[in-house]
């Protein structure tokens, strides 16, 4: 890819009653090692951002989940050098266990001010807020 290509990424923030879904990047990461995260992923080529997020929720926890199909936000940041938009999606838990995927180590389900305390990524632990503010 290109340094100048856009990046195109979706979050999935999952929530168990009042509790979010926070994922820790494993050191095998090649990007963020060790971050606390909610589930987040690249868009591919041609995919809507909604079937991404489904994808990446499957992918990265194995939870069956009901998804708001309305964003919760979109935020621009910087992902190695590169540009990238992300578009966050709130989902809720409805069964299952978490089954990690190889892209992270360890999980949690915490209030979203536990979430803010633990992650350094203030921009998502801000859109997590939002996101509990939201009514179902």
């Amino acid at each position: 890819m290109n340094k100048h290509s856009q990046i195109v990424a979706v979050v999935g923030i999952v929530f168990d009653g009042e509790r979010v879904l926070a994922m820790r990047r494993a050191p095998t990461n090649e990007a963020g090692a060790g971050l606390w995260e909610t589930l987040s992923g690249r868009v591919a080529r041609g995919e809507e951002p909604l079937k991404a997020v489904r994808r990446e929720i499957r992918e990265e926890c194995g939870l069956e989940v009901t998804l708001d199909e309305r964003p919760v936000a979109t935020y621009a940041t910087v992902r190695a050098g590169s540009p990238m938009i992300v578009i966050a999606f709130r989902a809720r838990r409805l069964g299952g266990d978490v089954v990690r995927s190889d892209e992270h180590d360890d999980h949690g389900w915490w209030t979203p001010a536990e979430f803010r305390s633990r992650s350094t990524l203030t921009t998502l632990a801000d859109v997590v807020d939002q996101a509990a503010r939201l009514p179902w």
